[in-house]
């Protein structure tokens, strides 16, 4: 495999993660879910596909690091980056990923954890996309907009509350990078993604959005880089590819169940916060159509 610079830096296909890292690449997966929010895969489950596949990961549950928590990263034998995907109260995810998950765990006490509610992995309270910016500021991580079309017309996805004018470009334009190709979109998204990250100025990244231990790895990040710190750095200097493609209608559905499945538990709360954010969303259209 060349140099990332004399390839495009985003193609659909299966990443041959083997041939990745023989050429002396890391390549990893940077949106992956664990049984610590909602998803049923254990994070040793994770690890022990991680290994055979020769694949990295960055561990990014919803709102929580107790699958991070759990394990010693230094001591793995996997190329892990702690993160987290956190779930914005006006709707957008935000990917972090941090350097050392010491400041992940700081940053997680000091100002996540005060905010999480009922249902832990649905939108923070008081935490809009431009409020946890501002948290982010003096933290030294790296910022992505997950699924930046969102799902299914849903607001989880900071590039479409661009489009319908609830997110400026300038509050974009704070953030590192845009995920260009998510496992759990569809194609057209993806591209969207790929038109968006390019009109913002913005890095990349990729991952599959895993909510099954399978998906691991079937979209990835690659970089000529040694470690977290160089690999972060690479995204941040637009040195870095993406190589991946879409689950399929029957892997997407499962996902889904998957999830559905997990906030049962959290039902009432999940009515709730999911009636807020779209009476929010109504009204937000009122107001824009008052303006005009």
């Amino acid at each position: 495999m060349p140099e990332v610079n004399d390839r495009p830096r985003i193609k659909f296909e299966n990443p041959d993660w083997e041939s990745i890292t023989e050429a002396g690449y890391l390549c990893a997966d940077m949106h992956i879910h664990t049984d610590c929010s909602d998803s049923y895969s254990g994070i040793r489950r994770l690890l022990k596909i991680a290994k055979e596949r020769k694949v990295g990961m960055a561990i990014t549950d919803h709102n929580l690091i107790s699958s991070l928590e759990s394990i010693e990263i230094e001591k793995e034998d996997v190329f892990i980056i702690p993160g987290m995907e956190v779930s914005t109260s006006d709707g957008p995810h935000i990917l972090t990923y941090f350097y050392e998950m010491k400041d992940l765990r700081s940053f997680w006490q000091e100002n996540i954890e005060p905010r999480i509610q009922s249902c832990p992995w649905l939108a923070l309270k008081d935490c809009t996309t431009e409020q946890l910016l501002d948290m982010l500021e003096d933290h030294n991580c790296v910022t992505s907009g997950a699924h930046p079309m969102g799902y299914l017309g849903s607001n989880k996805g900071i590039e479409i509350c661009n489009r319908k004018g609830y997110i400026s470009d300038d509050v974009i334009r704070r953030l590192d990078a845009y995920e260009v190709i998510c496992g759990g979109m569809t194609r057209d998204d993806n591209v969207e993604a790929i038109r968006s990250f390019k009109r913002h100025g913005l890095g990349i990244t990729g991952g599959s959005d895993g909510h099954i231990a399978e998906d691991l790895g079937s979209v990835v990040t690659i970089s000529k880089a040694d470690d977290a710190e160089s690999f972060l750095n690479n995204i941040l200097n637009r040195k870095n590819a993406v190589r991946g493609s879409e689950k399929d209608f029957p892997r997407r559905a499962l996902t889904g169940l998957t999830s559905f499945y997990n906030f049962l538990d959290y039902a009432p709360a999940v009515v709730k916060v999911q009636s807020y954010q779209m009476a929010m969303t109504i009204r937000r259209g009122t107001r824009r159509k008052i303006s005009k």
